[in-house]
Order: C-alpha cells, then structure tokens, then sequence
C-alpha cells in the first residue's frame, strides 16, 4: 500500500517502495501496488516495466491495483508503504477475509493499529518499532 515518497503527493522520487518492490520483483514476487496518487504508468516506469513487453524485466509480476481491496485480495502479505490516511480507514476484516492465509502486515510507516489487526488475525510486524515493544 503506497508508493508515493510521502502521502498527499504523487512524487515518487527516493521513495523506498520503488527499492522494496524492484527486491520483491527480483525474487520473483507477484506484487500489487496501489497508491491513490501515484497513476499506473509512473509505476511501471520507476520499476523499469514496459506493460506488453518482451524485454521488460516483470511485466507480469506485478499490477497497478484500482484499490487497497483490489490490491490485497488474493495476497500473503499487505507492505504499508506510504502513510495515507485512507490506510488507517480501511475494512481490514475485508481485505483478512480476501487473502491467502496465513495473512501478513508490515506497516514500514507505524500508522494502523496492530492490536487491532491481530485481534483479526493477522500476523503483524510494525517496522521501526522498538526493541522491547511488543504486540
């Protein structure tokens, strides 16, 4: 979820979703990104994919979500990228229900309530939280 470098623009430049999908896509993940400013296009050029070419690296492996729904549904793992507001509003029975199991979160931006999501039964990992914090 979130591709942009920070929520509430477009711009993409050193964000660190472009370095964590172009990882997953080298080990062969199939990834679904949504971001509710970012449009297709300006993802599949950061990650170097030509949609209906031979020669781009994963055309295949990787899709431009209309939604955090559509992204999630049918997933392992949700990868919070981007601290959107929307995020924290989102139906996580919903998306639970629509993933593969066991269903995991990271959230690398500490913005979604992880007791919350393990009382749904998500596996939870809150990136950057401190050592001796737990959930």
């Amino acid at each position: 979820f979130g591709f942009a470098f920070k929520k509430d623009t477009n711009d993409t430049r050193e964000s660190a979703a472009i370095t964590v999908c172009r990882d997953l896509l080298a080990e062969q993940a199939l990834i679904s990104i949504y971001d509710p400013k970012v449009e297709p296009d300006k993802i599949y050029a950061d990650l170097n994919i030509k949609k209906g070419s031979q020669d781009a690296k994963h055309p295949d492996h990787c899709i431009a979500a209309k939604d955090a729904y559509e992204a999630a549904e049918g997933s392992h793992a949700i990868a919070v990228l981007t601290e959107w507001d929307e995020f924290k509003d989102l139906d996580f029975e919903r998306i639970f229900q629509s993933m593969l199991k066991p269903a995991f979160i990271f959230d690398g931006r500490n913005i979604l309530d992880l007791e919350n999501l393990k009382s749904i039964g998500f596996e939870v990992f809150g990136i950057g939280i401190g050592i001796g914090d737990s959930l």
